[in-house]
């Protein structure tokens, strides 16, 4: 017997029994469609950290103080990590071969902040100097940076939206500093495009958190005994570096790691636990990739339960067919049919009802993962190469659940099948 005609007689009897086929791959479709679903959207969330964070950012190094226990991970909206690094640290990095900008980050814990009569609670206002918005690539929709000395501030897009009428170029805003209530003014002097809210982990422009930028003078007021100048300096909690260009981003991380270790002020200031990372975008998109594939990972494995569901469907279904199909084995044997005929007759079957529930399960699994996707916000990165192995897997449970069987219907004795009722 000839494979077309061993398919042929396989799809015949899957045919005949409509339903109970159908139900036989339910669990291969459910099992291939919660697999590319899941993958889907951990490519997608994937891509979508990745443009975010490493978009036109590649020479920029996020410089802390961390535990051991920290994340590795910096929070791209500010906090995280010790706050021991001195104005002079960072005029010192700022001299160091190599960097273009280096800008300190700390932020002012605000209880309220209040436009036109309409307030809104809680709100953290990260300090910094004007270049922060360069060394970030932080693009302004309207007006200008702040200017240090001036009280002047910027907002990105939902900070401007989140009053009852929106603040515009110019308008003025008044928050009040949590640690002692007072009352601070500013004008607001630009708008800048939204990035991702707070952590490396946002979840897209759905995720977007109001942020509130503001010059480190006249409103930040934590200062320190710088060691080195023997003076009192403000003291902040990060500072960021831009590298001149992304492929001296090695020898500046370098440089700022032995600065950092042998002159700067935050060695003597920080604890004796904690320890200095220059982190660079490439470790940190690795990390995150890393992160992902580790959660995708383990979600997959929590769906491949329903695929070895699915198998043991198949062979249970296969088993009974071949009880079913016991006379007609008999007298295929009579009428000359060899074992191999009869093993290759049942494992094609199985192997059409293992390839069937696959292709419809990727069919399924791309819809899941591209309603997924728009349901969280997040762009499609469907990968086609799982379509083809959602075949490939096909092909695997149906010969694993099929094998033995159609090993059974084989080695069936025609006299026993003969006399079968």
């Amino acid at each position: 017997m000839n494979v077309i005609e061993g398919a042929r007689i396989s799809w015949r009897n899957i045919r005949e029994h409509k339903l109970r086929s159908t139900l036989t791959t339910l669990g291969v479709i459910i099992g291939v469609a919660a697999v590319i679903t899941f993958v889907t959207l951990g490519a997608s969330l994937q891509q979508d950290i990745i443009s975010t964070v490493a978009g036109g950012n590649a020479a920029t190094m996020y410089v802390t103080a961390q535990s051991p226990g920290d994340s590795r991970l910096p929070s791209l909206g500010g906090g995280g990590g010790s706050v021991v690094f001195t104005q002079y640290d960072v005029q010192q990095i700022r001299q160091l071969e190599g960097v273009e900008l280096a800008a300190p980050e700390s932020g002012i814990a605000a209880s309220s902040v209040t436009y036109n009569n309409s307030t809104v609670g809680r709100q953290w206002i990260t300090v910094s100097s004007p270049g922060y918005f360069r060394v970030r690539n932080i693009s302004f929709v309207a007006g200008r940076p702040y200017r240090m000395g001036e009280r002047e501030v910027v907002l990105n897009r939902p900070a401007s939206e989140m009053f009852a009428g929106n603040v515009t170029v110019g308008d003025n805003v008044t928050f009040t500093r949590a640690a002692n209530d007072e009352k601070l003014n500013a004008t607001v002097v630009g708008i800048v495009e939204t990035q991702s809210g707070g952590s490396v982990l946002g979840f897209g422009q759905g995720e977007a958190q109001p942020k509130i930028y503001a010059p480190t003078q006249p409103y930040y007021e934590r200062t320190v005994v710088s060691p080195n100048l023997r003076a009192r300096q403000l003291v902040y909690g990060r500072i960021l570096v831009k590298a001149e260009s992304p492929g001296q981003v090695d020898a500046v991380q370098g440089r700022v790691f032995n600065f950092l270790g042998e002159q700067s002020d935050a060695r003597q200031l920080k604890s004796q636990s904690y320890q200095f990372e220059v982190t660079t975008q490439g470790q940190i998109i690795g990390q995150i990739k890393q992160l992902t594939s580790t959660f995708t990972a383990y979600i997959t494995g929590i769906a491949v339960i329903s695929l070895i569901v699915g198998s043991i469907g198949i062979a249970n279904i296969m088993l009974v067919s071949v009880t079913e199909r016991t006379r007609e084995i008999g007298i295929m044997k009579a009428v000359g049919a060899q074992n191999r005929d009869v093993l290759q007759l049942f494992l094609v079957e199985a192997v059409m009802l293992g390839v069937l529930g696959s292709a419809l399960g990727a069919v399924v699994g791309i819809a899941g993962g591209y309603a997924g996707a728009q349901a969280i916000g997040l762009p499609l990165a469907f990968q086609p190469i799982w379509f083809v192995a959602s075949v490939a897997v096909g092909v695997v449970v149906g010969v694993l659940a099929g094998l033995y069987p159609a090993w059974d219907a084989a080695h069936t004795d025609p006299i026993d099948a003969l006399r079968y009722e």
